[in-house]
C-alpha cells in the first residue's frame, strides 16, 4: 500500500524546512525542497550577481525552469511509493508551482494543471507568514511582504484543488512539529 503522501507548505520563510527537519528527526520520511539546488544552478549559468526575487525573474526560460522544477516534484511523489514508510512528508508539492507561476503573471499550459489534479496529496499543511522569524538568504529573494503574497497564492492554489489544509500556528519547531503529528494523528 503506498503511504500517506503529505505536503508542507506556505510561503518563503515560514519555517518550512525547520519542520521537516524536525519531523525527520523524529523517523519520518521526508523529502526536501528541490527549488534550492535549481536556484542555485541557475544564478550560476545566468551569471548574475545581484538578485531581488525569485529565481523565477532572473532566469532565461522561466518556463524551462519551471517545468524542471514540476517534473522534480512529481520524481519526488513517485520516489514515496517505494519507501515502506506509512507516511511521507515533501517540503512543497506540485501545486507550488503552478502558485508561484500565477504569482508572477507566468502562462503554463494544462500539462502544469494536469500534474496536480492528477497527483495527489493525502493531507496539506500551510505554515503561515511570521514576520519574526522571516529571513532572506543566498536562495531567498523575497521581501517579507512579497512572502505574504506568495502565501496567498499558495493558499488559493490548493484550495481552488479541492484541499483544506492544515493551518499551523506559530510556536517553536518542536511545538509546530507536534502540532502536525497531533492533527493528522501520526503518532509515533
Amino acid at each position: 500500500m503506498p503511504p500517506k503522501k503529505i505536503v508542507i507548505t506556505g510561503g518563503p520563510g515560514t519555517g518550512k524546512t525547520s519542520v521537516v527537519n524536525s519531523l525527520m528527526s523524529k523517523g519520518f520520511t521526508c523529502f526536501e525542497e528541490i527549488i534550492r539546488s535549481l536556484t542555485s544552478a541557475a544564478k550560476d549559468k545566468e551569471n548574475q550577481t545581484e538578485y531581488r526575487s525569485n529565481p523565477l525573474v532572473f532566469v532565461h526560460d522561466p518556463h524551462d525552469f519551471n517545468t524542471r522544477l514540476l517534473q522534480g516534484r512529481m520524481e519526488q511523489y513517485h520516489r514515496a511509493n517505494i519507501h515502506e514508510a506509512p507516511v511521507v512528508f515533501y517540503d512543497r508539492g506540485i501545486p507550488d508551482v503552478l502558485a508561484y507561476m500565477n504569482y508572477f503573471g507566468q502562462a503554463y499550459t494544462s500539462y502544469f494543471e494536469q500534474a496536480c489534479k492528477e497527483l495527489r496529496y493525502d493531507e496539506v499543511i500551510l505554515l503561515p507568514p511570521w514576520k519574526e522569524i522571516y529571513r532572506a538568504d543566498a536562495e531567498r529573494f523575497e521581501t517579507f511582504e512579497e512572502a505574504v503574497a506568495i502565501h496567498g497564492h499558495l493558499e488559493k492554489t490548493y484550495l481552488q484543488l479541492g484541499y483544506g489544509p492544515v493551518v499551523v500556528p506559530k510556536g517553536s519547531i518542536q511545538e509546530r512539529t507536534e502540532y502536525i503529528i497531533e492533527a493528522l494523528k501520526l503518532y509515533t
